[in-house]
């Protein structure tokens, strides 16, 4: 791959310099505002819908994305945009339903949710894991995937290190800002990303028209991906048959079918928009109607990410099917999915690779910003205000929060420097999957039944995140070797290495469902109402035209997708 022209280089410091000045200028604007610690950490009212929802989607699509998702693109086909487009209706239901039980009740951070409707015991249990995951996990991944695919797309060498430092300091100016300065320059790292992402997508669908000999016609490199490669087309996922190849196999365990819209894919979706501090803290500080025109918005978004981050790895397929891409191929002979969007990116002119490395920068930036600023709110308010110092001041509240930023991103640079924890091996998408698909189950049943029924107690909540944790665990572990491969709740198939398996997605929604029955059980045990019962009431959950509007536009447009490509 050629390294950048200077054209790039002039691309990427403008996009630079426009990011680090907007949120210089909106700091000063308002920096006497930031003396609170709700400000400081939720921009406390001045976030608009559209900064929210832009802010959703920038913390949202980040180098796993790109470089994960356009991997199962190469490999499975437009099934994997099914996180895509569930996501933007798991919006909706946030949107509508948890949203407002969260403003109600005044709740900044997800353990003090935890704290005000169960026990203090469950709150500092999920606090500390919550920190150890942000930092250990979604940093570091972050971090090594940015650094490695802005590396290949430089040209390699030994600059990996320097952009690894490079986008953590960046990080690191954007956060020291506060909620205000990330949700507001989040805006334009989500207007790059999109700009970034389409000329890619254009780029890589004008190669396939060309090589197909059909001249730079985007349209033409569309329907040449549909004709030469239709089983990438199916947004569902068949079931194997007996005489099914392992290929085949291998996509049924990534994305089984109809069983994982009846099962797991709610739950990641419902969990990760729903339940997640790195998520829901951009709408905590706004009222409950921008709020909710910020969540709607974000949704309607993410039926446009596939497009961006998931045809790129579908053209790549097909260009390599067809004997092109074999200067992107490893020692051996083959070609690594993972590899398909920077062998795409490869192929972009002069200027436009600059526009790709801003589009990527944008992306691991506000990712790693993000997460940066939710680790210093649940450290700060969840840990340091409540039992290292209850008394502290609200500025000093605010430098601790400051201080916790720096040093979590220094830990998580300390940690890729060699992949002390193995990212690389495991690959990043995989890495993030695996130590958040366990906990899921348990967490969202906690949330779900603490909102919605009002029986539910301490005890349950605490047993359900064990009984979560413990059967996710033993259904992907040693359910096959205690029941068979075979029994009336699923079904297990051999994987690549010859090991029975049965599909994560599956094994995510069986383990919800027994925590669900284990925490009912429990509850019953307990009083009628539970003391520490939210209110709830039916005005809450009322949404005014203008967010029905938005709300039909989505499902319309996720009812045409699935129309078209089932």
């Amino acid at each position: 791959m050629e390294k950048f022209a200077t054209v790039d280089y002039i691309i990427f410091v403008i996009y630079f310099f426009v990011v680090a000045g907007y949120g210089y200028w909106i700091y000063r604007k308002k920096t006497a505002a930031q003396n609170t610690s709700k400000d400081y950490f939720l921009a406390e009212g001045s976030l608009t819908w559209w900064a929210i929802g832009a802010s959703l989607i920038a913390s949202n699509i980040s180098a796993e994305q790109f470089i994960g998702m356009s991997g199962n693109g190469f490999e499975v086909g437009i099934a994997v945009a099914a996180y895509e487009i569930i996501a933007a209706v798991a919006l909706i239901i946030v949107a509508v339903w948890f949203i407002p039980v969260y403003l109600k009740n005044k709740i900044f951070t997800m353990p003090q949710f935890l704290n005000n409707r169960y026990n203090e015991t469950t709150s500092l249990i999920m606090a500390v894991f919550w920190l150890f995951l942000y930092v250990f996990v979604n940093l570091t991944s972050i971090l090594y995937l940015g650094a490695i695919a802005i590396s290949s797309l430089a040209g390699g060498g030994d600059t990996f290190h320097l952009i690894m430092v490079a986008l953590a300091v960046f990080a690191v100016i954007i956060t020291l800002g506060g909620m205000r300065v990330i949700g507001f320059t989040d805006v334009i790292q989500v207007v790059v990303l999109i700009i970034g992402g389409i000329a890619t997508t254009y780029v890589a669908l004008t190669l396939v028209s060309e090589h197909f000999g059909f001249g730079k016609d985007v349209l033409a490199g569309f329907n040449a991906l549909m004709t030469d490669a239709p089983e990438h087309f199916n947004m569902i996922v068949e079931k194997p048959g007996p005489g099914a190849t392992q290929e085949e196999i291998n996509k049924y365990l990534m994305l089984p079918g109809i069983g994982m819209y009846l099962a797991g894919i709610w739950i990641v979706n419902l969990n990760y928009w729903g339940c997640n501090q790195y998520i829901t803290q951009r709408a905590l500080g706004a009222d409950l109607n921008t709020a909710r025109k910020g969540i709607l918005f974000a949704g309607f978004l993410k039926l446009f990410m596939p497009i961006i981050v998931m045809l790129p790895g579908i053209a790549a397929y097909v260009l390599y099917k067809n004997g092109a891409l074999q200067e992107e191929m490893a020692p051996g002979g083959v070609f690594h999915a993972d590899n398909a969007y920077s062998a795409i990116l490869g192929y972009l002119p002069n200027g436009m690779k600059g526009l790709a490395l801003a589009a990527l920068t944008a992306a691991i930036v506000a990712g790693l910003a993000g997460k940066a600023n939710s680790i210093a709110t649940i450290f700060t308010l969840d840990i340091y205000k409540k039992y290292m110092n209850k008394e502290a001041s609200e500025g000093k509240m605010v430098w601790i929060g400051k201080l916790t930023i720096i040093v979590s991103i220094l830990i998580a640079v300390l940690f890729t420097w060699n992949d002390t924890l193995g990212i690389g091996g495991a690959g990043g998408f995989t890495f993030i999957q695996k130590y958040t698909g366990f906990i899921s189950p348990g967490v969202f049943a906690m949330f779900l039944l603490g909102m919605f029924w009002k029986r539910t107690t301490g005890a349950a909540a605490i047993a359900g995140l064990i009984t979560g944790f413990v059967l996710s665990v033993f259904f992907n572990e040693f359910a096959v070797n205690v029941f068979g491969p075979e029994t009336w709740i699923y079904t297990a198939y051999t994987n690549r290495f010859g090991v029975y398996e049965i599909p994560f997605q599956i094994c995510m929604g069986l383990a919800f469902a027994f925590t669900i029955l284990v925490m009912v059980g429990i509850s019953l045990f307990g009083p009628k109402v539970n003391p520490k019962a939210f209110e709830l009431d039916r005005k809450m959950f009322k949404v005014e035209p203008s967010i029905l509007v938005m709300i039909v536009i989505t499902l319309l447009l996720v009812t045409a997708i699935y129309v078209r490509f089932w």
